[in-house]
């Protein structure tokens, strides 16, 4: 297309037109700049304005097809190179060319407000266009990507709540279901010891004892596979979901002491309505407790306390230990190990009601202390909540989109500033110079009809009304050179409005106020 502009630029100058400077040479350098724009498009829109550099020598008009290949090129330039400051630098290096390829050709007048009108625009606004063209393209290539990263994220929420699910799962299996195997093993092992039974039937107990204590180790498996250690921080803490429970504190104690745990309880204060969630971290605090005294410490006797406060209840649960190896047993407990997490849950769990949880040695034991506040927190920790971990991973992949979003959006209003600013700051540094030239070539306009209609021999004074307001103050060269009548002042004056194209001049010389003599300059003339 460009090509086919040249030859069609070439085609209308006619007879005067060269083939190799006009034609030849212009495809050769298309030729060269338009694959050039794609590697180093900068070099591509310096070859391309080097035409249009070229093309102010000529004498008959500065206009010429390259300006639309200087436009095209910039417009590319916009699309291909994100940053704005080389792109800026390379094209005030253009106008530069170009202005001291005037001053060094010394110009009329038409040349000048060719190079400081046509030329910019033909540089800065396509290249802004292209710059909104890239703009575009990039907001609509990160919005596509946001919406990939938060399918991606979709997805991972989701497997996160599967995981959470099965968290949940070996919580309730090891605060329920080990909480009653161990009392089914400590029931076994008191009728293992009545005088009544046979030989026969305290070997049936016997093996009955192992067998709950494999059904322990298998459940201890499955928790384990059910709860991945990796997972451990951000894990939803049970009984914070609405996890139900079987009975109330006083029906878990029954239950123990009619399984022979020597267990003993004592409540003080007027017990409150307390919400479902302190009842509940109630029951599981105790339930936590006595089976770590059963398993630790079978026979020792267990003392509870439930105090009743006005805005808290404090449970305490003290056993004293079987073994010399019992009270370590327990306070490994605490550690979040893989299958070993009774404490660690328990924690979790009073600190999603806002209490607190002591656990320790106690007078050769071990003791657990738990202060429940009345009031629970009107927004139970969530998984996200309940950890940092995930609350901290949520948190940076939204600030991350968040921050990309937001530099597209700035990215954006600066392009949108600058398609405004640039044209404005351009044209508030050329325009009045160009409006003046402007100005200058078409107030200094004689038509021809009045040319012909002033009559050699009379004086100014009759002739005023024919005249325009000033003479044309930028005649070339020849013009001012050409032969005068000795004793004459000569002006020149434009025969029509034309801007962009070299019109004849008509010349005006005049001795003592009266017109001696006429001249039409042609202005293709050297």
């Amino acid at each position: 297309m460009l090509a086919a502009a040249t030859g069609y630029g070439f085609r209308d100058a006619g007879r005067a037109a060269s083939p190799v400077v006009d034609l030849l040479l212009p495809l050769v350098v298309l030729a060269v700049a338009v694959p050039l724009s794609r590697s180093r498009p900068m070099v591509a829109v310096l070859v391309v304005n080097g035409l249009c550099a070229l093309g102010l020598a000529d004498s008959a008009t500065p206009a010429n097809a390259h300006v639309l290949s200087l436009a095209a090129l910039s417009c590319l330039l916009g699309v291909r190179v994100a940053r704005a400051r080389g792109p800026l630098v390379v094209l005030a290096a253009c106008l530069g060319v170009d202005i001291a390829a005037c001053t060094v050709l010394r110009v009329p007048a038409v040349w000048w407000f060719y190079t400081l009108t046509v030329i910019p625009a033909a540089l800065l606004l396509p290249w802004l266009a292209g710059r909104h063209w890239r703009g575009r393209r990039q907001l609509v290539r990160d919005g596509w990507r946001l919406a990939q990263s938060l399918e991606e994220r979709q997805h991972l929420v989701a497997e996160r709540a599967r995981l959470a699910e099965r968290a949940d799962i070996a919580a309730d299996m090891h605060d329920s279901l080990g909480h009653a195997l161990s009392l089914v093993a400590l029931r076994a092992g008191a009728l293992e010891l009545s005088p009544d039974l046979t030989d026969r039937d305290r070997a049936d107990l016997a093996e009955l004892r192992e067998t709950i204590a494999d059904a322990v180790d298998q459940l201890l498996q499955t928790i384990t596979v059910l709860h991945d250690p990796r997972e451990a921080e951000t894990e939803t803490p049970a009984g914070a979901d609405g996890l139900s429970v079987k009975g109330t504190v006083t029906d878990l104690l029954g239950r123990a002491a009619a399984s022979g745990v020597p267990v003993s309880w004592e409540q003080r204060g007027a017990v409150p309505a307390l919400p479902p969630l302190v009842e509940r971290g109630m029951y599981r605090v105790v339930q936590e407790a006595l089976t770590n005294a059963i398993k630790h410490a079978p026979g020792r006797a267990v003392r509870v306390g439930i105090d009743h406060a006005s805005d808290h209840t404090r449970v305490s649960v003290v056993n004293a230990a079987a073994q010399e190896d019992g009270l370590a047993r327990q306070a490994d407990e605490q550690a979040p190990t893989a299958g070993g997490r009774g404490l660690t849950g328990l924690r979790e769990r009073v600190t999603v009601l806002g209490g607190t949880l002591h656990t320790g040695p106690h007078q050769g034991g071990f003791r657990v202390i738990a202060v429940l506040p009345h009031q629970a927190p009107a927004r139970p920790l969530t998984q996200a909540a309940a950890t940092g971990t995930d609350r901290h991973t949520d948190h940076g992949a939204a600030s991350e989109s968040a921050e990309r979003l937001a530099a597209v959006r700035r990215a954006a209003r600066r392009r949108t500033v600058a398609a405004f600013a640039a044209p404005a700051a351009a044209a508030a540094f050329f325009l009045p110079a160009a409006a003046y030239l402007a100005w200058q070539l078409t107030t200094g306009v004689l038509p021809p009809s009045r040319f012909d209609a002033l009559e050699t021999g009379r004086p100014r004074a009759e002739l005023g009304r024919l005249l325009p307001a000033r003479a044309f103050p930028y005649p070339p060269d020849h013009a001012r050179s050409a032969p005068r009548p000795p004793g004459t002042d000569c002006e020149f004056y434009r025969s029509g409005r034309d801007l962009l194209d070299q019109v004849d001049l008509y010349r005006l010389c005049w001795s003592s106020g009266t017109l001696v003599a006429k001249d039409t300059l042609e202005a293709n003339r050297n």
